[in-house]
């Protein structure tokens, strides 16, 4: 059981951007926290399941019988309780981060519906006679970091396509034969 603020992947599968800074860390542990919530309400669901009288089961619930119905609910509920703690250390961390920067809890303000954020941090390359830069130090590395993630996808697309071409060709010329 891994905790919000320590991810359950290791730091080889995370994409870079999300290392680049410790709000940036808060904010992927932020994102940890919401599937930890998600696996929350399915332990929550799976209990309940599991109190009810084996007789109202579905056949395709595979839900244990017996005593065995029993250990699975402690074991669903100790998951649970071990979730909702590691929850609430992460959203107390990130708090704890948000009053650490100094950012007024009133600048922190859900956006209205439908509210769709602009993209700051990545855009098209910007024309080299304009002289109002809106962007800081920050931005331009994030801008910077994703063109290069982009090109590196593309050119992972291209390797594989160029392999399943050859593939196919190397196929059809052994058929031929």
């Amino acid at each position: 059981m891994a905790s919000a603020t320590e991810p359950e992947v290791d730091g080889s599968e995370i994409d870079p951007i999300w290392t680049t800074s410790r709000t940036a860390r808060q904010i992927y542990a932020l994102g940890e926290v919401d599937k930890d919530i998600t696996r929350l309400l399915a332990l929550a669901a799976s209990s309940i399941s599991l109190l009810t009288l084996p007789q109202t089961d579905a056949p395709g619930d595979n839900l244990p019988q017996g005593e065995e119905r029993s250990e699975q609910f402690v074991l669903e509920v100790s998951e649970y309780f071990e979730r909702l703690d590691s929850i609430q250390v992460a959203i107390r961390s990130s708090l704890a981060h948000i009053r650490h920067s100094r950012i007024a809890p009133s600048a922190i303000n859900a956006p209205p519906p439908g509210f769709v954020p602009p993209s700051l941090g990545v855009g098209l390359p910007s024309d080299g006679n304009t002289t109002q830069k809106n962007r800081g130090l920050q931005e331009e590395r994030v801008e910077r970091d994703a063109w290069k993630g982009i090109l590196a996808a593309l050119t992972r697309i291209k390797e594989a396509q160029d392999q399943e071409a050859q593939r196919k060709a190397e196929e059809e010329t052994s058929m031929q034969l």
